[in-house]
C-alpha cells in the first residue's frame, strides 16, 4: 500500500500547478507516512485485514471476494489520502507561488521542500528520529 500511495502521489502532487513563479516545491510522502497517525491506522489496519483473511477457513474463492473487496475498499480510502495530501500542498504552493509540486523521493537535487509546512496545515506533528 506505501508504494501505490508514493506513485499516486507523485501524479496528484505533480498536477497541482501554480502559473505566477517558476519554482517546484517537494513533499516527502515517505515523512508524511511516517508522522501522519491517520495514515499510520489505516495501513494498521489494511495489514491486519489481509493477515485474517489468509488465516480464515474460508474457500478460496471466498478469500478472492473477501480480497477484492478489501482492494476496492482501501483503494477508496487511498485516494481519500492522497487527496487530502493534495489539498494542503496545493494551498501550501498556492500560497508561496510556486509552480509545481512533486515528491521528494523522485527528485535527484533542487526544489524547495514543503513537507513541514504541508505538516503543519495537516495538523501532522513531527515524530522525533530515533538515534542510534
Amino acid at each position: 500500500m506505501k508504494h501505490v500511495f508514493l506513485l499516486s502521489m507523485l501524479a496528484v502532487l505533480s498536477a497541482c500547478a501554480q502559473k505566477n513563479q517558476g519554482t517546484v516545491a517537494l513533499v516527502d510522502t515517505a515523512r508524511l507516512q511516517t508522522n501522519w497517525p491517520k495514515f499510520q491506522n489505516y495501513s494498521n489496519q489494511f495489514s491486519a485485514d489481509i493477515a485474517a483473511i489468509d488465516r480464515s477457513n474460508a474457500a478460496a474463492s471466498q478469500k478472492q471476494r473477501q480480497m477484492a473487496a478489501l482492494q476496492n475498499r482501501y483503494g477508496q480510502i487511498q485516494r481519500d489520502l492522497a487527496q487530502e495530501v493534495k489539498n494542503a500542498a496545493s494551498a501550501v504552493a498556492h500560497e508561496k507561488n510556486y509552480q509545481l509540486i512533486v515528491t521528494k523521493e523522485f527528485v535527484g537535487y533542487g526544489g524547495t521542500d514543503i513537507t513541514p509546512e504541508v505538516e503543519q496545515l495537516m495538523k501532522i506533528q513531527e515524530r522525533p528520529t530515533p538515534t542510534p
